[in-house]
């Protein structure tokens, strides 16, 4: 299965100096949060993007990653105040787990 994350892409640059991505959403690290945000595809990516990312100014990415290549686990859950679950990511994403990386705006 692969799962999406929206990332600032001098995050990701700096993952791919580091060999692993641990920024878990806008802001806030993987150690700060316990998991890296995710989804689970396109449409919930959009609303992640529109409810949280409207307002950032910085070039963005999608990154598109391979669950089977992660050393973490992945759990689908529902985070409070939404309606739907998303994967959480609980670990550092390894660069070579990331399938493609491609340029993302509102």
């Amino acid at each position: 299965m692969t799962i999406l994350h929206l990332a600032l892409a001098a995050d990701w640059e700096a993952a791919v100096r580091a060999g692993e991505y641990r920024v878990s959403t806008l802001g806030r690290t993987l150690e700060q949060e316990g998991f890296i945000h995710a989804s689970a595809d396109r449409a919930q990516l959009d609303g992640v993007a529109r409810n949280f990312y409207a307002a950032v100014a910085a070039p963005l990415v999608v990154l598109t990653i391979d669950e089977a290549l992660l050393d973490g686990e992945v759990r689908l859950e529902v985070p409070p105040g939404a309606q739907e679950a998303f994967p959480h990511i609980y670990g550092p994403v390894p660069v070579h787990a990331v399938t493609s990386v491609e340029p993302f705006s509102l």
